[in-house]
């Protein structure tokens, strides 16, 4: 009969370590209600009244975002968007550190923007956090995942389901599926 640890690494799991809220519980639970009323309602509520409320909360948002519906953004005062950016239905913001969105960046319906993790090699799980970094021109494709510590540079696209965990170079095309594939995206 086999044994697992994994019993033993989630008794002694601390969801404090490592993690760096960066504001009060009370504006972190007023958030979450203002989240689950605009952000995360399937009704199309302005882009403009949703930029209003990121800023309130200490977002750096600039002109013509387009944020759809259902777009779940965890802590607004860690996040950074430039002008003329688009977010799409359902896209998920796990900000527990900074992410910078550029200007005229594109996020697909789905994706995953990833700023947290756990080490499991120890035993408590603390939290790896890292920042993300969309820079001017990106496109992420629908369902894809960007980790924590990523920097996907300038004009490339990240095609639809790719899984990104280490930072990439400017100006490329970077497909997951069938295989492994990378190409400059402008000649």
């Amino acid at each position: 009969m086999n044994t697992t640890k994994s019993k033993v690494l989630l008794n002694n799991f601390n969801s404090n370590i490592g993690l760096e809220r960066g504001a009060s519980k009370l504006k972190e639970m007023f958030w979450y209600l203002i989240k689950i009323l605009f952000f995360l309602s399937a009704l199309p509520f302005p882009s403009g009244f949703k930029v209003w409320l990121l800023k309130i909360f200490g977002a750096k948002v600039g002109i013509g975002i387009v944020i759809k519906p259902r777009v779940n953004i965890h802590f607004p005062w860690k996040l950074e968007i430039g002008n003329h950016a688009w977010i799409g239905e359902e896209a998920f913001i796990l900000n527990f550190e900074q992410i910078k969105i550029g200007n005229n960046v594109c996020i697909s319906q789905r994706s995953f923007l990833c700023g947290g993790n756990h080490d499991y090699r120890i035993p408590s799980m603390p939290y790896r956090n890292g920042p993300i970094e969309l820079q001017d021109g990106c496109w992420v494709g629908a369902n894809c995942f960007i980790g924590p510590n990523v920097v996907i540079g300038y004009d490339s696209v990240i095609t639809v389901g790719s899984i990104i965990i280490a930072s990439t170079e400017p100006n490329k095309v970077i497909t997951q599926r069938p295989e492994n594939k990378i190409r400059v995206r402008w000649r």
